[in-house]
């Protein structure tokens, strides 16, 4: 049986021609994707403050505070170290330490990012359900928040480079745009799982098996060469592994001799932007088509 749209008796018109008449629309109407990016960018301010109160709040209850930022990758990379350069010896690569390092602080940025992105939507639910603004401003704070973690790793894994003897020369400079492209990657990864987060409460749970098993197949702690053990197709996709093309532009960058599985730097930083662009559209794409759903139910 149709629905019959009830009408203004004393104008004529239905209550949606009504409405259009007089500038109504429905509430938490999903504007367009120029509108809403503007309106994100508009919240640039709330990002970064936001960002900035939780990376302070996560080390707050600890006696060392924000010294944690430094401590922490610094022990991640002495217990992989203990492991994969003592016990297991990894003699074929040059300056193992700072090749394990780099690799290990590379990756942790993209899978803090994601990991915490995951729980973006789902834990602020009190706060989306309160204020009205741009959802994604969540998922990207928590983007800008393990940015700032990692320029404090960025920090120690220098000394570490410099300590075992690694030159420093013009070439570290192009640690900078790796970096940043692998910044704009986690940022649609994130809004990505943050979506997918906040339909499915298991995700969390899973997501660290995800990003073990991805570690593995990102040459970060072992030399890259075993790769080419592979299959030539199986070779060629561990090639456009996103975080395996960042970490190995991060290796080239501060690295003299570090093993790389693609020899073409200009393919390495080809292929990097376009994951870059890939994701970091793709995701927020993702995401706005979303912005209805978040807070409800």
């Amino acid at each position: 049986m149709a629905t019959t749209a009830l009408v203004d008796p004393a104008t004529g018109l239905t209550q949606a021609q009504l409405a259009a008449r007089h500038g109504l629309r429905v509430a938490g109407e999903r504007p367009s994707l120029v509108e809403y990016s503007r309106r994100l960018w508009a919240y640039r301010h709330f990002i970064a403050a936001y960002a900035n109160a939780k990376l302070v709040a996560s080390y707050s209850n600890a006696k060392l505070g924000q010294l944690w930022q430094v401590l922490t990758p610094l022990t991640n990379a002495a217990v992989y170290y203990l492991i994969f350069g003592v016990v297991l010896d990894q003699k074929s690569i040059p300056n193992f330490i700072a090749y394990l390092t780099t690799g290990l602080f590379i990756f942790n940025f993209t899978q803090s990012a994601v990991l915490a992105g995951t729980q973006s939507i789902s834990s602020n639910l009190g706060l989306i359900r309160a204020l009205h603004f741009p959802r994604a401003s969540l998922p990207l704070s928590t983007t800008v928040t393990q940015f700032q973690q990692l320029l404090a790793s960025m920090v120690v894994l220098i000394g570490i480079v410099l300590v075992t003897g690694e030159p420093l020369t013009w070439q570290w400079l192009l640690l900078v745009p790796a970096l940043l492209l692998q910044a704009g990657f986690n940022a649609g990864v994130v809004l990505l799982v943050a979506r997918l987060g906040s339909k499915s409460s298991d995700l969390k749970q899973v997501m660290p098996f995800i990003m073990r098993t991805w570690m593995y197949g990102s040459g970060v702690l072992y030399s890259v060469s075993l790769f080419e053990r592979l299959p030539g197709w199986a070779t060629t996709l561990v090639q456009y592994n996103p975080l395996l093309v960042y970490i190995e532009l991060a290796r080239y960058s501060l690295l003299e001799e570090a093993p790389l599985l693609n020899e073409s730097l200009t393919q390495l930083w080809l292929v990097a932007a376009g994951w870059t662009l890939v994701a970091g559209i793709g995701g927020f794409i993702y995401f706005w088509r979303g912005e209805q759903e978040y807070g409800r139910g």
